[in-house]
């Protein structure tokens, strides 16, 4: 219900996670190739400390071209749309970002160029069929209820419908991640199995998130006027300069502004807004003004922004404040970001 009583949905040793991915609704293992995905899994489970590794190893062995790579994609994204707009006075925005989120993840994480490949541009088009087909029944798609209804909340979508589709994913992936499978089989997970995960990872989770909060992020800075537009050019601009005109982890570390605006882009709309868990064993769970007996197996769900726009914890909780995070009071408040898979550390 709020920033107080939130965090116990991450907390493993009171809550259980199996199969509360997506909440009370399980989609077909026929989507992801059989295999209950590491996003399924429990920490409890033997699995997933293994398929977890496999997907530390890949992000590991692609640390040096996280940075190059998405400097190159969204510089493409960028001419892109400045062109279409020089030629037609308009440009659609989602469609070029979709492609440049994907080219970013399949290059900087597998070293492969889509366009280079069979898969071609139509990556993010495949993902966004497939992600339907796993979250149907949960989508609101704005349809009338009479067609919406029957149609994605009452039946699942039949696997088979986007079983070609995903095997074009698969197979981009299968050929692109050679030495993670190796990895994996190394882990005792089978190369089919981690393949699978590692298509899930990159296309649900990661292109997932990039495809909302990247636009998201572009939204709130622009809506915030010149004077912060001005504030951040000066800053990355200067920290740039100073480390030989490139961009560098060590770099972004001394952008304070930058950072917190990136904070303040995920507090305020979480690209993720629905956690759930199973309580492990009898709870009190306490928010700011009760506490709630909750009993072994019951369900438990939170909608993130209730915790991130909690005012007893964040002034002006609904607004936008780009210098929220700077300086020592505001980086105590980003144990209460909860963007990911638990708070900011």
């Amino acid at each position: 219900l709020d920033g107080k009583s939130f965090p116990v949905l991450f907390d493993v040793s009171k809550v259980e996670k199996k199969d509360l991915f997506t909440g009370t609704y399980m989609p077909s293992l026929e989507l992801t190739g059989g295999y209950r995905i590491l996003s399924y899994l429990d920490p409890s489970e033997p699995k997933h400390d293994k398929l977890k590794r496999v997907i530390f190893y890949l992000l590991k062995s692609s640390r040096d071209s996280v940075l190059p790579e998405f400097h190159s994609s969204y510089t493409e994204l960028f001419e892109t749309l400045e062109s279409k707009l020089a030629d037609k006075g308009k440009a659609d925005f989602v469609e070029a970002n979709d492609q440049a989120a994907f080219n970013f993840l399949a290059r900087s994480l597998y070293r492969a160029n889509p366009a280079d490949t069979p898969l071609g541009l139509d990556g993010p088009k495949l993902v966004s069929k497939w992600v339907l087909f796993n979250l149907g029944p949960l989508l609101m798609l704005g349809l009338p209820k009479f067609i919406e209804d029957p149609l994605l909340h009452t039946f699942r979508l039949p696997p088979f419908l986007i079983k070609k589709d995903y095997q074009r994913l698969y197979d981009f992936f299968y050929q692109s991640s050679g030495h993670v499978l190796d990895e994996a089989e190394r882990l005792g997970v089978s190369r089919d199995e981690a393949c699978h995960n590692l298509l899930f990872a990159t296309c649900f989770n990661s292109f997932g998130g990039m495809k909302i909060l990247f636009p998201n992020m572009l939204k709130w800075i622009g809506r915030a006027g010149v004077k912060l537009h001005t504030q951040l050019a000066e800053e990355i601009r200067s920290v740039v300069r100073s480390n030989g005109g490139k961009i560098t982890m060590g770099g972004m570390e001394q952008m304070p502004l930058m950072k917190s605006v990136v904070y303040e882009a995920f507090r305020i709309e979480p690209p993720v807004q629905l956690q759930y868990g199973k309580a492990k064993t009898d709870l009190l769970i306490e928010s700011h003004d009760a506490a709630f007996k909750v009993k072994e197996g019951e369900m438990l769900f939170g909608f993130q922004s209730f915790a991130t726009k909690d005012s007893k914890i964040f002034e002006r909780a609904e607004e936008f404040v780009a210098d929220r995070f700077v300086g020592e009071d505001g980086e105590k408040l980003l144990k209460h970001v909860l963007w990911s898979n638990g708070p900011e550390t």
